[in-house]
């Protein structure tokens, strides 16, 4: 049986294929994942969680907590961002070097939360009113902090659902005809540079654009007066008289698929016989922009149609979006298209931190581990936006994962400092380093010494 410091009780183990070799487990003072110490240090010049302890209300009435409520959300985000989803994974997580030190306190020198601790934590104090509330603003509130370091000029928003397929008897979890499994039914807002402005928890049968208003509209809130100007996009589960309405109203430039239908269809019939002539070999595209009142709309509004003509096949492909820009229908088009890297965010966020796992009992304690995924997801990209060297700043947030976070590391205790003597393999010291600079660079600046 394993020692719960991570010490094994048999000492060493020796392997048959080469008797010279032998292997020891020393889990408190070797870690996997010394990596996590460039986003604690992000963390810390952003004070991301530092506002989280300050947001969120500790429901503990005793005196004797051994643990800040601060480290307790350190060690949910960060055990989630180094791919340790569950509670179970505390029960190892505790002694590892680099988690300790990155919750700090206590825990530093002794030991972090135990998995009781971490399931009280996330399952009741997390699962209340309050908490629960302030765990779905936090995103923002997050970006906010970002954003006062490198205010953007303009704001892109895409909006869209996802699946969470379930496995047992969670609240609430409903079979779903259109992703054909029983699951919950998420909504998720993005900014264009992949930060998760906010998400929700919903049933698995409710409509794609169910709760639209509750999800968009605090964004749209938080934005204003702060940049120039604010778009939407979305997708055709979203084409509805209140969302055109709400965006007019907020002034905020949209472009949203509208579903086809023979009026439609009718009104670009030119563009759909077939072009005379011999096929190309290449894709033909045609487009055209119209005014069109659907009968539940108030008033008639812009419609942009695309019609493409593929090689080999008989019939064109024919997309309609409806729009409040006035750019040429050529840049709509190509506007609304750049909507698919919110599906990409979406693939990510399931395969890095896996947020679909939601298993717990009740709906308000998978609804809050939505929430912990979404600020691990949303620290994860903070790091590649912000403070990744130019040779990784295409990677994704799997493979900075994968190469960066699960740096191998021997952890040395002097007098006076604990040295992470860190493995050089797939991430060199120099790349290491210029990450540390880019985030010291995010600090803000001392007032000038008087003259």
């Amino acid at each position: 049986m394993a020692h719960p410091t991570g010490e094994s009780e048999s000492g060493t183990i020796r392997l048959d294929f080469d008797r010279r070799l032998v292997v020891q487990f020393r889990g408190s003072a070797v870690t996997s994942d010394a990596g996590l110490l460039a986003y604690r240090e992000l963390d810390d010049a952003l004070g991301l969680t530092t506002m989280a302890g300050e947001t969120l209300a500790d429901a503990r009435t005793g005196k004797n907590g051994r643990h800040a409520l601060v480290g307790l959300l350190r060690q949910s985000v960060f055990g989630r961002l180094a791919g340790y989803e569950d509670v179970n994974d505390a029960e190892r997580l505790r002694h590892d070097p680099a988690m300790r030190w990155i919750i700090g306190g206590n825990a530093a020198h002794g030991g972090a939360a135990s998995p009781s601790q971490m399931g009280r934590f996330e399952t009741q104090w997390l699962a209340t009113d309050t908490n629960l509330a302030g765990l779905i603003d936090l995103s923002g509130q997050w970006i906010d902090l970002v954003h006062g370091r490198r205010p953007p000029r303009g704001i892109v928003l895409d909006m869209d659902s996802s699946v969470s397929p379930t496995h047992g008897e969670q609240e609430l979890s409903v079979w779903n005809g259109h992703y054909q499994c029983t699951c919950y039914h998420p909504l998720f807002v993005f900014n264009q540079f992949g930060d998760l402005e906010r998400c929700v928890l919903r049933r698995g049968n409710v409509h794609s654009a169910d709760g639209w208003e509750g999800v968009l509209k605090p964004v749209i809130v938080r934005y204003q007066g702060k940049v120039l100007r604010m778009y939407f996009r979305a997708d055709a589960a979203f084409a509805m008289p209140g969302v055109y309405e709400c965006l007019e109203a907020e002034r905020v430039k949209y472009a949203i698929r509208l579903p086809a239908n023979q009026v439609l269809q009718n009104r670009i019939a030119y563009l759909l016989k077939r072009p005379v002539g011999r096929p190309p070999n290449e894709v033909r595209r045609y487009y055209a922009n119209f005014t069109y009142q659907a009968g539940s709309w108030t008033k008639p509004r812009r419609v942009v149609a695309k019609v493409e003509w593929h090689p080999g096949e008989l019939i064109p492909r024919v997309g309609f979006i409806v729009t409040n820009m006035s750019r040429p229908a050529e840049r709509v088009v190509a506007f609304y298209n750049k909507r698919g890297t919110c599906e990409q965010w979406i693939k990510e966020g399931k395969g890095a931190f896996h947020w679909t796992r939601l298993s717990c009992r009740t709906f308000a304690a998978n609804a809050v581990r939505l929430q912990l995924h979404a600020l691990a997801y949303n620290l994860g990209n903070f790091l590649r936006t912000l403070a990744t060297p130019e040779p990784i700043k295409e990677w994704s947030l799997t493979s900075l994962k994968e190469k960066l976070i699960k740096i191998g590391a021997k952890v040395v205790s002097h007098g006076r400092y604990v040295a992470f003597q860190m493995a050089e393999v797939a991430f060199p010291r120099q790349m290491f380093q210029e990450i540390l600079r880019l985030i010291a660079d995010l600090r803000p600046q001392p007032p000038p010494a008087p003259a």
